[in-house]
């Protein structure tokens, strides 16, 4: 476990804002929802370009805290799998400009 997930799961202790699993992929779904909602407001439904609303930290912020805390619950040592997977990306995409057009399958 790294140390930010370390301080959110202390955080949560000290708090005693411990949640389910389910419960917690709720409540990050609930904060994805308000990034949205955000998102549609600051463009007017899609019709102006997406400008970063004031208030887009804090419930960004919101939302990594929730992650955090779910990947505490469920053991995930959240530092090293996203490391893993920006690794992976890393590769593919390497991958991919080596390849002529032609080679893909899609």
């Amino acid at each position: 476990m790294n140390d930010l997930q370390a301080t959110v799961a202390r955080a949560a202790d000290r708090a005693g804002s411990h949640s389910t699993a389910p419960a917690l992929l709720l409540q990050a779904a609930a904060a994805l929802g308000k990034l949205a909602e955000l998102t549609n407001a600051a463009t007017e439904g899609g019709r102006r370009p997406f400008r970063i609303p004031t208030t887009w930290q804090p419930q960004l912020s919101e939302l990594a805290y929730l992650v955090y805390l779910l990947a505490d619950q469920t053991t995930v040592d959240i530092d090293a799998t996203v490391r893993a997977l920006a690794y992976q990306v890393s590769a593919d995409a390497a991958d991919l400009r080596g390849q002529t057009s032609d080679s893909h399958w899609f």
